[in-house]
């Protein structure tokens, strides 16, 4: 009886040790599990609270584009975090130790008296850029697969380690090459004196302004150019002083021009990263620096491209689009020896017919173009689509894969077909017989579409050149979304209406498609009307002319 007890118990326990192994196999992954999440989080929350206290601009990644090496351990870096300012790079576990032990760049300075216009050179080791020279010796530096070499981070010199003297860390930084467009840290100190000593003299306040100088600052729209602007914002505040840069998602243009009252008169550029309708917007900025009596300080513009059209800038030269093929210093290269234009600004009325209607015209500030017609009803589609799916359109290449869609749409559709029949058009009050058309276009700038001369069309036909600061307006007609890619090719010349001071239009019945620089609506019957508004100040690089702009400027 007892074998039988022991032969029956025997089963059980093997029964009972596969359900614990069982138990154990299954729960032990999910702790661990359950653990290391628990670990990341807490890691998380930790990084994330020592970026939100630190005074460095600190970016967390686990991938760097060249090998880096931490800054305290000396070890090469898997997963860490870079500062966008002063370019100090880190381990995840040396983090805090970094943050307390390292100095990022300083904004704003207190000298003493005696070294009030000057500064010294703030080095950071290791991680230096490739094919950067010393400046003691000349040979290259970093070429060693270590932490080595010294990078200041305001003239961008470097140093090897065996190169580094007593006297340079003492030496006064002279701001490197791009020492014109920078603005000191020093400088805000002395303003404040100035202030208190009730002094406006600029060359009387600094030193440094008797040189020719000419800060820059830098506007970008971190939502234009699939997230480009987020990394330029970076790549600028590393080369200049950081608050010489602005994002303009988390500060107005308004705002952020409020800097220029502070710097010498008529001698600040501002480059605006994003596309024309980011430069409408500080454009209208600028105009309300006049409207408040401050016009010895309106700024300059120069234009980094990163919309979808991208006329404007395509007009004053700086390209078409950027994508990251032209190094940042170049780009500041470019605007210090950007020449000054001027671009007229034209305002544009649309007053709603009836009696009932006791809503004010709509006002738009037109720096480009407003039409009526099918590339507005293709706009307007866009426009409407990426208020339902905006995440659909972060690249520049599905945007204008999306207007090809609604063009080729309307090529069979016809929307706006028999224009002619539902519009009046006057140029400088004398009205116009219109041909069959589609769509009437009133240019300012040269490009229109993307970067098509519409004015000039095939170029074989000798008309006065378009121009943006002649205090004219081009008016073209088309026969439709066809015509437009055919001009768009240089195959077929648009319907020239006429050039004139002021426009008017009155879209007699139905409802139309309109736009006034790429923001479209739908219009119904009412009067445009089309008139100067005041002129912009704008940099022209002429390093970027097309084919296009060299036979121009020939002929």
């Amino acid at each position: 009886a007892g074998m039988e007890g022991s032969g029956d118990a025997s089963p059980a326990v093997a029964n009972w040790r596969l359900v614990v192994w069982t138990l154990c196999s299954v729960l032990l992954p999910v702790l661990i599990t359950a653990w290391c999440s628990f670990q990341r989080s807490r890691r998380e929350l930790l990084i994330r609270s020592i970026f939100r206290k630190s005074k460095h601009d600190w970016r967390y990644t686990d991938l760097f584009g060249q090998p880096s090496y931490c800054c305290v351990c000396a070890q090469h870096i898997l997963r860490g975090a870079f500062c966008r300012c002063c370019g100090l790079r880190v381990s995840e576990r040396c983090l805090k130790k970094a943050d307390q032990r390292f100095l990022c760049k300083e904004i704003f300075i207190r000298g003493t008296a005696g070294a009030l216009y000057s500064m010294p050179h703030h080095w950071v080791r290791g991680n230096v850029p490739l094919c950067s020279c010393c400046m003691v010796c000349k040979q290259q530096c970093g070429t060693q697969p270590k932490l080595c070499d010294y990078r200041c981070v305001w003239c961008q010199y470097t140093v090897h380690d065996e190169c580094m003297m007593d006297c340079l860390r003492t030496e006064d930084c002279t701001f490197g090459e791009f020492k014109q467009l920078i603005i000191p840290p020093y400088f805000l100190s002395a303003l404040n004196q100035t202030h208190k000593e009730k002094r406006t003299s600029f060359e009387q306040m600094v030193p440094y302004c008797k040189k020719p100088w000419m800060p820059v600052m830098v506007l970008a729209n971190t939502r234009s150019g699939n997230n480009m602007g987020e990394t330029l914002l970076g790549e600028f505040k590393m080369l200049l002083n950081p608050i010489q840069v602005f994002d303009l998602r988390k500060i107005s243009p308004a705002k952020a021009l409020e800097l220029c009252t502070m710097l010498p008169c008529n001698a600040v550029r501002v480059l605006v990263c994003g596309g024309d309708g980011t430069v409408g917007w500080v454009l209208d900025a600028i105009d309300e620096m006049k409207i408040k009596g401050q016009e010895r300080y309106i700024p300059q513009v120069a234009i980094l491209p990163l919309g979808t059209g991208n006329d404007l800038s395509n007009t004053l030269g700086w390209g078409a689009g950027y994508a990251g093929e032209v190094p940042v210093e170049q780009i500041l290269r470019n605007v210090m020896e950007a020449d000054g234009v001027t671009l007229d600004r034209w305002k544009v009325q649309v007053t709603n017919k009836g009696y009932y209607n006791l809503r004010k015209p709509k006002v738009f500030t037109m720096n480009n173009y407003f039409s009526v017609g099918p590339d507005a009803l293709m706009a307007l589609n866009f426009h409407a689509h990426r208020e339902k799916t905006p995440s659909l359109f972060s690249s520049r290449i599905i945007n204008k894969a999306v207007y090809f869609f609604y063009g080729t749409k309307d090529c069979l559709v016809q929307e706006c077909k028999d224009l002619n029949k539902k519009v009046e058009l006057e140029l400088d009050g004398e009205r116009i017989e219109l041909p069959n058309l589609e769509g009437i276009i009133v240019l300012n700038i040269g490009y229109w579409g993307g970067g098509c001369r519409l004015w000039e069309g095939m170029g074989d036909e000798p008309y006065p050149l378009a121009r943006h600061d002649d205090g004219l307006l081009e008016v073209v007609g088309v026969h439709g979304s066809f015509h437009c890619a055919q001009i768009q090719v240089k195959l077929a010349n648009p319907v020239r209406l006429g050039q004139a001071h002021t426009v008017r239009l009155i879209l007699k019945s139905s409802k139309m498609p309109m736009q006034v620089d790429g923001e479209p609506w739908a219009q119904g019957p009412c009067t445009v009307t089309i008139t100067h508004k005041t002129h912009a100040l704008m940099l022209y690089h002429s390093g970027e002319q097309t084919d296009d702009d060299a036979s121009s400027l020939s002929d």
